[in-house]
């Protein structure tokens, strides 16, 4: 072959090899009792796959349901190392099914960055290749019991959390942020997701008259269990849930049970962090929403940080691997950078916050520096 065509064919490879997307990996709860969620998420990678266009980074998601169940998660993962050779993976929501992934990421030595789930464990295993730029349920519960203490006086704690990873992560930090600072725990239950009835659980806590009830559940069980708990007359002087469902809209419009619940949470429209009122506006006009939760923030920072980090390298993994343990971003989420520390790997030392239901909407009430509205203190039903 004459060698000015043959050049000529290699020089338009390269330059279709230039133009090709990146490939990053999500999985996500697009079906299932965690959906909502999941559309808080796609909608947050929709609005980073905008910012990435116009920032000339080609991508191309590769989108994988799991429908909240790990086996399903660790199916998707395997997909997506093996058949359609992602640079990445961003995802899965739930902490069950982002701990099964993790295993796969670390043995396919694929970059896996966690958005959202905050089981401690995710990140305490010594992987090189697990990533998380979310809080972990540990600061989830000191964020909310500090607060009360401050707030009030408490000197008792109840503690009910569904049996999952999450739930069962954030009661065992709950319990022993508790135990740090002098609060007893004087009533601890973990209960099957999705049950139809809780009202002799609550009653149990009632009996017992705790200060303050830690909660730890996604969305149906949170406005199930908050019925419930007016039912049978539950009133501590503060009911703290450990974000997930008491973080959604369609808990917070429950306004007959939801008012005055405190939320923790890793992100709100108050914060002055670098384009996180700008994306709030933009996700509010787009999709139609009165409010922006975390959950979408959280998939568009870990979008963007994959998604350039990738670009950076031409989608190698090992280097991908490089330029997410040296890189430091500041973006709608702070400042981001994958650190080592207390047994964590790859862990990104996150600002939590408290929000507060008012009138149906989430308001941030804590720290006081980032607060927008004063925290109602001690609880009433409205």
């Amino acid at each position: 072959m004459n060698m000015r065509i043959l050049s000529s064919l290699l020089a338009f490879g390269f330059a279709l090899q230039a133009q090709a997307p990146l490939k990053i990996g999500v999985i996500n709860c697009v079906t299932g009792t965690q959906a909502p969620i999941g559309e808080y998420m796609s909608n947050g990678y929709k609005l980073a796959l905008e910012d990435l266009q116009k920032k000339g980074i080609k991508v191309e998601l590769v989108i994988e349901d799991d429908t909240g169940k790990p086996q399903v998660s660790m199916s998707a993962m395997e997909k997506l190392v093996t058949r359609d050779r992602v640079a990445g993976v961003v995802g899965p929501y739930s902490s069950a099914c982002a701990n099964a992934v993790s295993k796969l990421a670390e043995k396919y030595k694929v970059p896996l960055l966690v958005p959202v789930a905050s089981k401690e464990d995710i990140t305490r295993q010594n992987q090189k290749f697990v990533y998380r730029l979310s809080a972990t349920t540990e600061d989830y519960a000191s964020i909310l019991i500090s607060m009360a203490q401050r707030l009030g006086k408490p000197k008792t704690m109840a503690i009910l959390n569904e049996n999952t990873d999450f739930g069962t992560s954030g009661a065992k930090s709950a319990k022993a942020y508790a135990a740090q600072v002098g609060i007893q725990v004087v009533m601890e239950e973990a209960y099957a997701s999705g049950s139809p009835d809780y009202r002799s659980t609550l009653a149990k806590i009632k009996n017992a008259k705790p200060d303050l009830v830690f909660m730890v559940s996604y969305v149906a069980d949170g406005i199930l269990l908050m019925r419930q708990a007016r039912e049978v007359g539950l009133t501590p002087q503060a009911f703290l849930g450990a974000g997930a469902g008491f973080a959604s809209s369609e808990f917070a419009r429950e306004q007959a049970i939801s008012n005055n619940v405190f939320s923790s949470t890793q992100w709100t429209t108050d914060v002055n962090w670098p384009g996180a009122k700008d994306f709030g506006k933009r996700y509010k006009a787009k999709f139609g929403k009165d409010e922006v939760p975390y959950h979408a923030a959280n998939a568009y920072a870990s979008m963007m940080v994959m998604a350039e980090s990738a670009a950076k390298v031409g989608g190698d993994r090992e280097k991908l691997r490089a330029a997410l343990n040296d890189g430091k971003w500041n973006g709608i989420m702070g400042e981001v950078q994958f650190v080592d520390y207390n047994g964590y790997t790859n862990q990104n030392r996150h600002q939590m916050l408290v929000e507060q239901i008012q009138n149906g909407k989430h308001e941030t009430v804590w720290p006081p520096e980032y607060a927008a509205k004063k925290p109602v203190f001690p609880f009433k039903w409205k």
